[in-house]
């Protein structure tokens, strides 16, 4: 009889003693590090929700929004949410939230960790390097350096995030001359999956240093870019119209096949190519940058003099207020949106010809789709010097990349305009391969998630990631906790 109540005094125990249920990890977090934390329905949530540049990222709902100020509050938040005292302990890190597709940068369930109150800016002493907050947005950099005829390599319109463009390599004005913004990054300062400070550059940490030259959101939460300042007067930017015809097109495809020619090749000049489909009708235009303060350099002299040019915009100014400008025909925000993209070396006029028809026949297919835009975008690749891992081949001038863009206002258009996109892309892509044009990069910030962008560097590069997750994030924090953006493949 004893021993019975014994047992079952025993077996009762664990229940009695069990410990209690684990704290939600957004009151925790709120609870030390106080005046933080956000949650639905409030002010500071709202507003950080509808900052997001796409519907996809607008419609989740985390279960708050932690808005750090310092390295040490971005210290705090991680070992507290990966301590394992309290659920829920997935999150999201978001610089300026331009990415179109769902998860990039917010989640649901989870904690979005918005960095943008920390957006300082310090120049070194000699002025070559800026120290830049991993939530500062580049429309707010620009202007702080303008009065040293300084910038650095940043967005080239508003609202661009430092974090995101530069973790995924990032194009600019200055890109043929400079390379990708990642090339120029000396030193990151970040928070580790261990909840401790690392400073990753070419002499400390170096391995971590290179994978985060692309790497993404798979490492930890960088909190200072420290990047080298380039020399920066006035600009130029010009904006070309032109009938849509096939005289035009021809002409336009003649340009830039010419202009994208090594022998040809002008380090101060980047363009954009843009085929538009808008209210049911197409047009042709030319973006023409100059890092020279030059009006109308002759370089562009193909574009401007094709017969039915009509220059909008001729701008000489500093690069703050040519991205204010260029910003004017961009939308703030768009309801939904798609996008891929695709690269390959400069190919013959009937090549891009063959390009814009493709695109051009596709076109009617999306005509009753409400709010309808679709951008296709041909520009150069920015010209590395291979400090990433891109596995791009160094100091080459005359590969070219495609964004394929779209803005519409249903989700349940979402299906069509996708399949439609994606069918343009795919055919485009073949008659490239065919003429062994297409080459395998994939430019992270333009890429829809279906895509293999990190595999696309190849194998080599993929091993690098992996041997420096493996060494800097070995429970795999930025992989599991951090579920959204391109993961290393496994």
């Amino acid at each position: 009889m004893y021993r019975s109540v014994l047992h079952l005094l025993v077996a009762a125990l664990p229940a009695a003693v069990s410990a209690a249920p684990k704290q939600n990890c957004c009151q925790l977090v709120g609870s030390k590090i106080p005046g933080r934390i956000s949650y639905p329905g409030s002010t500071t949530y709202n507003s950080s929700i509808a900052s997001y540049y796409g519907d996809s990222e607008r419609e989740l709902s985390p279960n708050c929004i932690y808005r750090p100020t310092t390295t040490s509050e971005v210290q705090q938040f991680v070992q507290l949410v990966t301590s394992g005292s309290c659920t829920n302990n997935q999150f999201a890190i978001r610089g300026g939230g331009h990415t179109f597709w769902t998860g990039a940068a917010n989640i649901q369930p989870g904690i979005t960790v918005d960095m943008r109150v920390m957006k300082s800016l310090q120049l070194s002493t000699d002025q070559k390097i800026a120290g830049i907050g991993g939530g500062a947005l580049w429309d707010d950099i620009y202007p702080q350096l303008v009065p040293y005829n300084l910038t650095v390599m940043g967005g080239r319109i508003p609202g661009i995030g430092v974090g995101g463009f530069a973790t995924g390599g990032g194009i600019t004005f200055a890109s043929r001359e400079h390379g990708f913004s990642c090339d120029n990054i000396v030193g990151y300062e970040i928070v580790l999956g261990n909840g401790k400070v690392a400073y990753a550059s070419a002499a400390s940490n170096p391995d971590l240093w290179l994978a985060l030259k692309g790497g993404s959101n798979n490492f930890g939460i960088i909190t200072r870019f420290d990047i080298a300042t380039i020399p920066q007067g006035k600009m130029s930017y010009n904006l070309v119209s032109y009938d849509y015809t096939n005289v035009s097109l021809q002409a336009q495809a003649n340009a830039f096949s010419n202009f994208m020619k090594p022998a040809n090749f002008d380090k101060s000049a980047m363009m954009g190519m843009f085929l538009n489909y808008l209210g049911g009708q197409m047009t042709l235009s030319n973006a023409l940058w100059y890092i020279q303060p030059v009006q109308k350099p002759t370089v562009y002299n193909p574009f401007f003099n094709i017969s039915s040019a009509n220059v909008s915009v001729s701008q000489l100014d500093t690069i703050d207020k040519v991205v204010e400008k260029f910003g004017e025909d961009i939308p703030t925000h768009v309801e939904r949106g798609y996008q891929l993209t695709f690269s390959f070396r400069n190919p013959d006029a009937a090549t891009y010809l063959q390009l814009f028809k493709i695109w051009e026949t596709a076109m009617p297919q999306l005509a009753h789709v409400a709010g309808i835009y679709v951008e296709f975008l041909i520009q150069p690749h920015p010209v590395t010097n291979g400090t990433n891992l891109f596995g791009l081949q160094p100091g080459k001038t005359d590969d070219v990349m495609v964004d394929m863009t779209s803005a519409f206002t249903n989700k349940a258009d979402d299906a069509l305009v996708t399949k439609v996109l994606t069918n343009i892309v795919e055919q485009q892509k073949r008659v490239l391969k065919k003429s062994g044009y297409l080459i395998d990069f994939l430019y992270l910030n333009y890429a829809d998630i279906s895509q293999p962008v990190l595999q696309s560097w190849g194998k080599s590069s993929v091993e690098k990631l992996k041997v420096a997750s493996r060494e800097f994030d070995p429970t795999g924090v930025f992989q599991k906790q951090v579920p959204g953006g391109f993961k290393i493949p496994k």
